[in-house]
């Protein structure tokens, strides 16, 4: 849009336009040969080695020979926009106002099928990330009364594999490791 042989100015020009003149004139710096090839080698890595973060890469990359630090590798590892695979931390930390229920298993006898159930959630490694497993136990049988497995940690999951629990019974008590409800009576 701007013309550097028209009469009107180059300023006023990208005046006109709603550009600064540093716009115009800037020149993108050409990349630099060495972190083309190490991102190359982090890529390579990457694809191998998904759940390394900056510091293990380090020093994977320090024993193939490059002259490197975690610093540098953090902010490869941001423009290239890949981050080490892993579960995040905090994932079982309530959120605020959450009610914690209190621990009512301590003490107690169990003693008959459908007097407790107990659930949980873990996490499961795979090549490409994580999978969620979610499991419904009976504590007194021991018995696996449903489960399922999730790509993602979401309420839907959760809520379909306890609903799949509760076709086959009603529990006293429902425990989980953020407390028990025992409103199923």
């Amino acid at each position: 849009m701007i013309e550097t042989d028209h009469p009107v100015s180059i300023s006023r020009q990208c005046e006109l336009v709603g550009l600064s003149r540093s716009v115009f004139y800037y020149q993108p710096a050409k990349a630099d040969e060495e972190n083309l090839r190490l991102m190359e080698e982090l890529d390579k890595l990457y694809l191998k080695y998904p759940f390394y973060g900056s510091r293990k890469m380090t020093k994977e990359l320090k024993l193939r020979g490059y002259e490197v630090n975690r610093k540098r590798i953090q902010r490869l590892y941001q423009f290239m926009g890949i981050q080490a695979i892993g579960p995040k931390p905090n994932t079982s930390k309530p959120r605020e106002g959450h009610k914690i229920y209190p621990y009512l298993l301590r003490n107690l006898k169990i003693g008959q099928v459908n007097q407790v159930w107990a659930t949980d959630l873990t996490y499961i490694p795979m090549p490409t990330g994580f999978m969620y497993l979610m499991a419904v136990v009976d504590l007194y049988s021991r018995k696996v009364i449903s489960w399922g497995l999730s790509n993602s940690m979401d309420t839907d999951f959760c809520c379909r594999v306890l609903q799949e629990a509760l076709q086959t019974g009603d529990p006293v008590i429902f425990n989980t490791d953020q407390g028990v409800v025992s409103h199923f009576d």
